[in-house]
């Protein structure tokens, strides 16, 4: 059975969302291609602004990109 993959974008959104609601620096985006790297400061704003709204630990499992 064929297994689907997950675009390139959607992965790197979802790493830096992970690191910016960790609390983590942008500065750690490991990307040089601009598009990639746009993608992943995406998710680190989003994921930071999460944060930096409260919804940490268990109240923001809701807001967890898959």
């Amino acid at each position: 059975m064929k297994r689907s993959r997950r675009s390139m974008e959607s992965k790197l959104f979802n790493r830096g969302y992970q690191l910016g609601a960790g609390g983590r620096s942008q500065d750690i985006c490991p990307h040089a291609k601009p598009e990639h790297r746009a993608n992943w400061m995406a998710g680190w704003r989003a994921g930071r602004g999460d944060r930096l709204s409260g919804f940490t630990g268990v109240a923001g499992l809701q807001l967890t990109p898959i």
